[in-house]
């Protein structure tokens, strides 16, 4: 089957999956997904199935990336925070459907290759920069809406710091022993509320960044 063939199953499964959102589905099709996963996987690029981008982290199922898109109720007014940018996959999809993406990923290596295909892409929409996701981006701060790539034990209080007013975070909770709930955490009137929408699995959200470790590890010796 060619790519092409692949990327029409792909959006025929979004649909019956229950994605209808016409602008989201196109974002998808202007995504080659086959750009963003290891070259070794690319007779897979368009399975449902998540699949490993090196550094422990995965390119999620599309299928999980478009209900997370489309539970956040996305114009192309808005500024979104990207926490874990990986291979910059959800990121090209997102820059197609709001004003500017501001993508934070911990890993040095994926974010150069990301902002590479990015740009091969003419995604010009999107600043990336690599550093602790539970910190967010405060001199970027506050943003319309926030999009979590790894699960969290709770939501990180930085996070819900900088959520706008009327603002929408959609972010897996849960630890790795059970099953995490996507959450869509909204602000209104100051007020924070959280609504568990469906199960998944992602990988943790873990503090910090692995540079630092290594830094810490040089000073201790």
């Amino acid at each position: 089957m060619t790519l092409a063939a692949q990327k029409i199953r792909l959006i025929l499964e979004l649909r019956q999956a229950g994605i209808t959102d016409t602008e989201i589905l196109a974002a998808v099709e202007k995504s080659p997904r086959e750009l963003f996963v290891p070259p070794t996987f690319g007779d897979r690029a368009y399975d449902s199935v998540a699949l490993p981008i090196g550094h422990g982290q995965t390119i999620s199922q599309p299928v999980v990336v478009a209900r997370m898109i489309a539970a956040l109720d996305l114009n192309d007014r808005i500024k979104v925070l990207e926490i874990g940018a990986g291979s910059g996959y959800q990121t090209s999809i997102l820059s197609h459907l709001c004003r500017r993406v501001y993508a934070i990923e911990r890993h040095r290596d994926l974010l150069r290759d990301a902002q590479e295909r990015l740009d091969m892409l003419k995604r010009y929409n999107v600043t990336a920069v690599v550093g602790d996701g539970m910190k967010g981006w405060p001199d970027q701060a506050p943003f319309e809406r926030i999009i979590v790539s790894a699960a969290a034990a709770e939501v990180p209080d930085a996070l819900i710091d900088q959520l706008a007013e009327g603002g929408v975070m959609i972010i897996p909770i849960g630890d790795q022993r059970r099953d995490q709930m996507i959450t869509r955490v909204s602000r209104q009137n100051g007020v924070i509320s959280m609504d568990e929408l469906w199960p998944v699995r992602f990988l943790p959200l873990v503090p910090g960044r692995p540079d630092d470790r290594k830094t810490s590890k040089r000073a201790s010796v």
